[in-house]
């Protein structure tokens, strides 16, 4: 063999060499997300520059998430899920999408009731990483706020005709029935479900922003929205928003029973990760103190992890500085709860 044959092999081999030792340290995860906040950004790069792992990010809401790993199978790239809504991770639980997994690290940070019921081995399937809480917006002026400090009163007769709402179906509301239906049980939260579609001033339409601003201009007295919608206007500087938010008064219900409803955006890891190791690690990354600070400020939310602070001016303004009662049980029992509503729902006519 000739000195430059040798020298070419040589050559060949050391290329070789490097290259799989390049793909070798090449660490990824890829991330399907219904988070679309510009804070996200600052939450992912710091991840990355904290353990060397690159995040690859697909952007879609909750439904084509889920539709996309039903699509994709055992093919998916998928590592880690991130939805907004508690139905939502459930449902994706449920038809197995995601794989339980053990971490001492997110048992310890995320309280027990807003992560997925543990599977036989003790894994979980997914974790809430920040909440929201679904809210009465009111008329300052035509309602007073202990006409409408509880869920029930809804759908009590004194408010008929007063009620803006989004869709019964709609996933944020499917959540709150579901949460109403464990409080008061199923024949009750029907009752109750059909005095709130009594109630209506008009046919559900519209997101909940629309709701707020249906209050404000008069079509409507009493609206129910998530907690981040009205605070999003509340740190407006816009004089429409601004308008909007000095006529409608905000309330917390039932802090004198089982508490204000929570619902959460949530992470899980997917059912075909090819990068489990790396999955793990982000999520419980998402749930440090410096990640759930970018994961609640960027949308105006609260941090699910236990002692986490933060110091959003909207929100302290919404609750008076002051710390509010929210209700204790299982949001997985909320996200089972959503057959049986959706049947209700079709039963009282609630569109």
């Amino acid at each position: 063999m000739s000195k430059t044959v040798k020298a070419l092999l040589s050559v060949c081999v050391v290329a070789a060499a490097t290259a799989g030792t390049a793909h070798a340290q090449e660490q990824v995860v890829n991330l399907y997300s219904a988070r679309h906040y510009s804070t996200d950004e600052a939450l992912y790069s710091g991840f990355t520059k904290a353990t060397g792992i690159k995040i690859n990010r697909v952007d879609a809401d909750d439904a084509g998430i889920l539709a996309r790993l039903k699509a994709e199978g055992a093919a998916s790239p998928a590592d880690v899920i991130l939805l907004v809504d508690a139905a939502r991770l459930y449902k994706g639980e449920v038809d197995g999408l995601f794989q339980p997994i053990q971490s001492a690290v997110l048992n310890e940070a995320i309280p027990a009731n807003l992560r997925s019921k543990p599977a036989a081995d003790g894994g979980i399937a997914w974790y809430g990483l920040s909440t929201r809480a679904r809210v009465v917006v009111y008329n300052k002026i035509k309602v007073q706020k202990a006409d409408v400090d509880t869920y029930e009163e809804l759908g009590d007769p004194k408010n008929k005709g007063k009620l803006c709402i989004r869709s019964g179906s709609h996933p944020y509301n499917l959540s709150l029935f579901g949460a109403v239906t464990e409080h008061m049980g199923e024949q009750k939260a029907e009752a109750w479900l059909k005095g709130v579609v009594a109630n209506l001033a008009r046919p559900p339409k519209g997101g909940d922003t629309d709701q707020i601003k249906a209050v404000a201009a008069g079509e409507c007295d009493i609206a129910v929205t998530n907690s981040y919608y009205l605070a999003r206007m509340m740190r407006s500087t816009k004089p429409e928003d601004v308008a909007v938010v000095n006529k409608v008064g905000v309330v917390f219900p039932n802090q004198d029973s089982w508490g204000t409803h929570l619902n959460i955006s949530g992470g899980a890891v997917a059912k075909h990760s090819k990068n489990q190791a790396n999955a793990i690690k982000f999520l419980e990354y998402l749930a440090s103190p410096e990640a759930q600070n970018y994961l609640a400020n960027g949308n105006n939310e609260w941090p699910a992890a236990k002692g986490v602070t933060l110091d959003n001016p909207a929100l302290k303004a919404m609750t008076g500085g002051q710390p509010f009662k929210s209700e204790t049980i299982p949001i997985s029992a909320v996200g089972a709860n959503t057959t049986k509503v959706q049947q209700m729902l079709d039963r009282v006519g609630f569109q």
